[in-house]
This record gives structure tokens, sequence and C-alpha cells, in this order.
């Protein structure tokens, strides 16, 4: 009687995709850089991870292309490889550019989208609205990172134009690991909550549902805008937290 079950299992095993060397390595760097594990400008040398993932060099280099595909690592002139450097003396410039292209994507999607876009961008919503509660109750910023990620470039896609969508993703990929420090900050130091950082997402949905670009525009500038104030804030407090005051 047991033999069916051990046989349905393997069957289930066999069916299940196994993860590949290079998928593991990109995973979990990619999580080490997001999560600011693995700091700006710091070198990734192939012979370590190899040894820290007890791989050939052939899987590694694959990892790496991965990430350099999303913006995360560089590989330089010597054909060396560190994770990308973030540059805070353009970051008024990002925010600028941020708050330009969501509006345009999010006022686009308000006209142009579909019911099933629609369908898709409400379900977005719902596995970002799981990833907020995974974050706040585990003090993992990364899963609120990739579902916000995740929400707006759905949005994005649905205003139905590439060039606008291309550029927006890219900034969107580039602010990642902003997001962290954002995070940080709001929630440990703003005490922000859930429900705060839901509506605004809900917001945003029920205006481009109703077709109404005025106020999916108004709402995609006001949470940008938002951002850019917390973010600068963030800045200047880590500054002036390093400064001694003689006495």
């Amino acid at each position: 009687m047991n033999i069916p079950v051990r046989k349905a299992a393997s069957a289930r095993e066999a069916a299940a995709p196994r993860e590949t060397g290079s998928t593991r390595v990109y995973t979990e760097l990619r999580r080490d850089i997001l999560s600011m594990v693995l700091l700006p400008s710091a070198p990734l040398d192939e012979v370590g991870l190899g040894k820290r993932f007890q791989l050939s060099r052939s899987p590694i280099r694959e990892a790496l292309v991965r990430l350099a595909s999303e913006g995360l690592v560089v590989t330089l002139q010597n054909r060396s490889t560190v994770i990308a450097p973030l540059d805070f003396r353009s970051v008024p410039e990002f925010l600028d550019a941020l708050d330009l292209l969501q509006r345009a994507t999010h006022r686009s999607a308000a006209i142009c989208r579909s019911e099933q876009d629609i369908e898709e961008i409400e379900a977005t919503l719902g596995i970002y609205e799981k990833k907020v509660k995974l974050s706040f109750d585990n003090g993992d910023w990364l899963p609120i990172i990739e579902g916000n990620y995740d929400f707006h470039y759905r949005i994005a896609q649905a205003g139905r134009n590439q060039y606008f969508a291309g550029f927006y993703k890219r900034i969107l990929e580039e602010g990642r690991r902003m997001l962290y420090f954002h995070n940080e900050f709001l929630f440990k130091s703003l005490g922000s909550t859930e429900e705060r950082l839901n509506q605004h997402h809900r917001e945003m949905v029920e205006a481009i549902r109703v077709q109404d670009p005025d106020e999916a525009e108004r709402l995609a500038d006001e949470h940008a805008r938002q951002f850019k104030g917390e973010f600068l804030e963030y800045m200047e407090r880590s500054i002036t937290s390093k400064m001694r005051i003689a006495t």
C-alpha cells in the first residue's frame, strides 16, 4: 500500500524544476546586494565566490552576467567585477526622473488599460500587500522592495508605451537599493504603518480602474514626492548624525 505513495512523491520531485548552480548564486548574491549585505563598489572575486558556493567559475560567471543585466554589478576595464556603485550626488536627478516617469506611466495606464490589466494590477497589489506584512513581521525589507517594483512596473506596462515603460523600469531598478535605506528610515525612525503604505497603492489602482488620468497622475506625483522628501530627510539625518560638536 505504501508503494504508490512513494512513487507519487518521486514523480512530484521529478516534475519540480531543480535550481541550477548559477541560479543559486544569482539568487543569493542578488539578495545580498539589495539588502545591502554586499555594499556598493565592493569587489566580487570569482575565486572567492567559487569557494563560497562550491562551484566552478562557469556558473559563477553566468550569475554575474545576470546580475549585470539588472544593473546590480559592474565589470571594470580590467575585467574585475564590483557591486554597482551608488552615487548619492545624483540622487536629486534620480528623484526628478522618478517623479516625471511615474506620472507619465500611471497617467497612460489610466487611459490605455484593459480589463485584463486591471485584474493583473490588482493581483500584483495583493501580492505586494502580503510582502509588506512579511517585511513588517520579519524586519526584512527585501519583500517590500521586490513587491513595490513588480506593482509599479505592471502599471507601466498597462500604459502601452514601451519607451515610458522601459525608462521607468530602469529607474525602478536603480532605486531598489535606495528603497532599502528609505524603508529602514521610514519604519524605524518615522514609525510608518502597513496601512499607510497599502492605502497609497490602493488609491492608484482605483484611479486607473475608473480611468481617471488626472487623479492617477496626481497620486503618482504625490507618491514620488513623498518618497523624495523622506529620502532626503534620511540623508540629512545620516549626515548630521556623524557630525561632532566641540565642547
